[in-house]
């Protein structure tokens, strides 16, 4: 059974959220809010747990993960970001977007791409999350919240424990987010003088990043 947190969205309880901490420490894949909509995530050195969150969304090893960062310095730790690429990260971050970057050694094979060797990379702007990143101390592996089968993504607390309480460590309920995925960019061609890409158009504006 999946523990439920309702937390207040402005205030978060540091106490229930560092319980939550505790469950992602056990290898727990928890249902967490964002600024986009609800979002699954665990720990990032955790394939167990990597491999629970791609079974519970439905998706193969070839679906791309995204880290869930606090800020732009703790994502220089996981992707190679060049002066034009920093320019736009700094622009949109933080936000409703998703970053696609060629990733470094210090993100484990199994989560970047096979072929590409890229991982998305965020910066959500929600507070209940960022109180979250900050008490676990690391980047969160993550993907948007959509059931198998289902094309818009869940966005009620209570709904997801309602469906995914046998499959989930925990849900933290900071009530309803957007019911919109992120924008996800591709920044990969900008590191040999290509221009950015947008792969899917969500709920961050493409035209205040100049795209």
């Amino acid at each position: 059974m999946a523990q439920y947190f309702d937390v207040h969205p402005d205030n978060p309880q540091a106490r229930l959220l560092k319980q939550a901490v505790g469950l992602l420490e056990k290898g727990g894949v928890l249902a967490v809010p964002t600024d986009s909509s609800y979002a699954l995530a665990c720990h990032l050195d955790d394939k167990t747990a990597a491999d629970r969150l791609r079974q519970i969304r439905g998706v193969d090893d070839k679906h791309l993960l995204t880290l869930l960062c606090r800020d732009l310095s703790e994502l220089a730790n996981y992707a190679r970001v060049d002066n034009r690429q920093y320019r736009l990260l700094k622009l949109a971050t933080p936000g409703p977007y998703t970053f696609i970057l060629e990733a470094t050694k210090e993100v484990p094979r199994r989560v970047s791409h096979p072929q590409r060797k890229t991982i998305g990379l965020r910066v959500p702007e929600h507070t209940v999350l960022q109180e979250l990143l900050a008490l676990h101390g690391a980047p969160l592996l993550a993907s948007t919240l959509f059931a198998p089968h289902e094309s818009e993504p869940l966005n009620d607390g209570e709904d997801i424990r309602r469906r995914f309480e046998h499959q989930l460590a925990g849900v933290i309920d900071a009530g309803a987010c957007p019911s919109a995925p992120t924008t996800v960019v591709d920044l990969v061609p900008m590191a040999t003088g290509g221009e950015a890409v947008v792969v899917r158009e969500g709920r961050g504006s493409v035209a205040a990043l100049g795209l």
